[in-house]
C-alpha cells in the first residue's frame, strides 16, 4: 500500500502525544505526523525535532478543530482528553480512524454510541486503559501458557511525581470524581465494590506494600472477556515507587498475578511486575503509538470499521517487545510457580 497521509495528533505537545509520535517516527521514518496543540510555538518546536512533521494550532470547541479546510489526514488521534468529542466526529465525517486514550470506563459511554450511531465510515480504537492498553497486552502475553485462567489480578503503583502533564492530572481528578467504586468480576459477575472491599495493598517490585484500592477502569472487562477469567481485579496505588524510593527517578511499576491450570490441567501460578526505569509516560507513548500503526495498516490487515480495543487488534508478544524495545521489562515477583 502507498504511504499514508499525515496522522493528526491531537494533544501531540504533550508527554503522551510526542512521546508516540517519536516512536512512530522511529518506526517509520517516512510516516507524516502533524503536531497539534494549542500552543503553535511548543508545536513547531516538536515538529521540528520529529521531521517529516508539520505543527498545527486546534481548538477543541470547534467542529472543524480550528483546522484549514483543506487538511487532509490519515487518522485522528486524541492524546488528551476529547470532552465534545470533536475530534472524533472529524474523524467519522472524513472517514478516518480515530484512536482515543483518556475517556477511562466511566467515560466511554458518549464514544460508544457515536461510533454506534455511525458504524461504517471509520474503525475507532478506544484504548483509554492503563497506559494506552499496554498492561493488559502484557497480562495476555503472561497468559500464554495457561490453557485455563481463573484468578487475574493486578495491581499498579504510581509515583505521585509521574502522573504526567496537566493533562494527565486532570484525567486522574475526573475519574476519581466520577466514581471512588472500583470494578471487578467476581464469580464471572462484573460487580462494583466500595468501602473495605475496595481497598486492597498493593505490593511495589521492591517488596513495599502501599495502600489502593480497586479502580473503574476499562482492563477489568478486557481481560475478563479475552481469557474468560470469573475472577478480574485491578488495584491501583499512588505513592513513591521502587526506583524513587532507591534514589532514582520515579519508576513504572504493574504486578501482575495469574492462577488458572496449564495445557495438561495441572494448577499454575505466576507472580511477575513489569517496571520501566523512566516511569509511566514510554509504556502510554508505546501504546499510542502500537494502536496508530495497525490502524493504518502499517502492520496486518487493514482494520475493518466499528469500535475495537487494543487486546482486539494487536498481537501481545509483539506488543511486549515493543515495550522491552523501550526499555520495559519483566521481573519475578515472590509467589511464582
Amino acid at each position: 500500500m502507498g504511504q499514508p497521509e499525515s496522522v493528526l495528533i491531537l494533544g501531540g505537545t504533550g508527554q503522551a502525544g510526542s512521546g508516540a509520535a517519536t516512536l512512530l517516527r522511529r518506526w517509520h521514518p517516512a510516516l507524516p505526523l502533524t503536531i497539534a496543540g494549542r500552543d503553535i510555538g511548543r508545536a513547531q518546536r516538536v515538529a521540528e525535532g520529529l521531521g517529516v512533521a508539520t505543527a498545527a494550532t486546534i481548538d477543541l470547541r470547534r467542529g472543524d478543530l480550528g483546522l484549514p479546510a483543506d487538511g487532509s489526514y490519515s487518522a485522528v488521534v486524541a492524546a488528551l482528553w476529547d470532552d465534545r468529542l470533536h475530534g472524533l466526529r472529524y474523524a467519522q465525517h472524513r472517514g478516518l480512524p480515530y484512536l482515543s486514550i483518556s475517556s477511562g470506563l466511566v467515560d466511554i459511554a458518549p464514544e460508544v454510541v457515536a461510533g454506534a450511531q455511525r458504524a461504517d465510515p471509520a474503525p475507532i480504537l478506544i484504548a483509554s486503559h492503563y497506559c494506552a492498553g499496554t498492561v493488559v497486552l502484557a497480562a495476555l502475553h503472561r497468559a500464554r501458557q495457561f490453557d485455563r485462567i481463573d484468578t487475574i489480578r493486578i495491581g499498579a503503583v504510581l509515583d505521585e511525581l509521574d502522573t504526567g502533564g496537566p493533562a494527565g492530572r486532570a484525567d486522574l481528578e475526573r475519574w476519581s470524581t466520577a466514581t471512588s467504586a472500583g470494578l471487578i468480576r467476581r464469580d464471572g459477575v462484573f460487580t462494583w465494590v466500595i468501602g473495605p472491599d475496595a481497598q486492597a495493598d498493593v505490593r511495589s517490585s521492591d517488596g513495599t506494600a502501599l495502600p489502593g484500592q480497586s479502580i473503574a477502569i476499562l482492563d477489568v472487562p478486557s481481560l475478563a472477556l479475552a481469557t474468560g477469567a470469573p475472577d478480574v481485579r485491578f488495584d491501583f496505588a499512588v505513592g513513591a515507587s521502587a526506583g524513587r524510593r532507591g534514589g532514582g527517578p520515579p519508576s513504572f511499576e504493574v504486578r501482575i498475578d495469574l492462577e488458572g491450570a496449564d495445557r495438561g490441567g495441572a494448577p499454575i501460578r505466576t507472580s511477575s511486575h513489569l517496571v520501566h526505569p523512566a516511569g509511566q509516560r514510554p509504556l502510554t507513548a508505546t501504546g499510542i503509538a502500537l494502536g496508530v500503526e495497525r490502524l493504518l495498516g502499517l502492520r496486518g490487515e487493514p482494520v475493518a470499521p466499528g469500535i475495537h480495543t487494543p487486546e482486539a487488534l494487536l498481537d501481545p508478544a509483539y506488543a511486549v517487545d515493543r515495550m522491552a524495545e523501550s526499555g520495559a521489562a519483566f521481573t519475578v515477583a515472590p509467589g511464582d510457580g
